[in-house]
């Protein structure tokens, strides 16, 4: 579905269902340098079991015109944006993977009313990034994109599931950043992404002014976002459950349906 914001054409796919903004809604925020894709199995499910779907691609990522965001919290200002010129009116459920997941945060800090329940996937605070990654995306985006690739799954094949038999996650996941960065070639989206949530410095004070049930999705082999950073972050929070997922950092493509399942029934918790 195509909608404007801030004057620009924004892209958020439905989940393979026309949009209902009647209906309760879940919006699905991806994060450094991918686009809504990477919420595949997780958006069908939502989208035929009585939700409607938003799984955005922000500013400058993939089908979404405009130039990348430079800060986690004008990101959060735009999702919501989107949220209300889709039509939307009741406050909705905002997951976030990695740098989504900080935008969550921020959506359920700054927009309160607008938002009632967050899930926080991959998630870490501070989200600090290397130095060495950093230089790597602004110089050597192809280098970052193999870094990144090799740090966030686990295994060399997953066990079948989501989409299936014969998918190669890391392959799949090395595409899906260079179509980002071919659509795109200017704008130094990986470096930005990467720089946005290096420099977000507003999670302790978000976290305490989110009132609304958040879930922490965390994987024990994570090693992006520390695991300790995440129970760290959800013990500020006073409406906060914690499931742990066996997976790596691209918990959704590697583990889809744990992460469906502990989705679903926070959904369903909620409802």
């Amino acid at each position: 579905m195509e909608l404007t914001v801030s004057g620009h054409k924004a892209y958020a796919y439905t989940g393979g269902k026309p949009f209902d903004p009647a209906l309760p809604c879940a919006v699905f925020v991806h994060g450094a340098q991918n686009d809504h894709t990477v919420w595949g199995l997780q958006t069908r499910w939502f989208a035929n079991h009585g939700f409607s779907v938003l799984a955005v691609d922000l500013p400058g990522h993939h089908r979404s015109e405009g130039a990348p965001l430079d800060t986690v919290e004008a990101m959060a200002d735009w999702v919501v944006a989107l949220v209300a010129a889709a039509g939307v009116t009741a406050p909705v459920l905002v997951f976030g993977h990695s740098m989504g997941s900080l935008i969550a945060l921020e959506c359920a800090a700054r927009h309160p009313q607008a938002v009632r329940g967050i899930a926080l996937l991959a998630t870490a605070y501070p989200m600090k990034v290397s130095d060495a990654l950093l230089d790597a995306a602004l110089h050597r985006e192809g280098d970052a994109i193999a870094m990144v690739n090799q740090w966030s799954i686990s295994s060399l094949a997953s066990k079948p599931s989501s989409p299936g038999p014969g998918a190669w996650m890391h392959g799949g996941s090395q595409r899906l950043m260079e179509r980002i960065r071919a659509r795109n070639p200017d704008a130094r989206v990986f470096h930005r992404d990467f720089s946005a949530c290096n420099a977000y410095a507003h999670g302790d004070e978000a976290a305490a002014a989110v009132a609304c049930p958040a879930l922490f999705l965390v994987g024990t082999k994570d090693m992006m976002t520390s695991p300790k950073a995440a129970q760290a972050l959800a013990g500020k929070m006073p409406n906060a459950k914690l499931v742990t997922v066996p997976s790596g950092h691209a918990m959704m493509g590697e583990k889809p349906d744990e992460v469906l399942d502990a989705l679903a029934a926070f959904a369903r918790s909620i409802r």
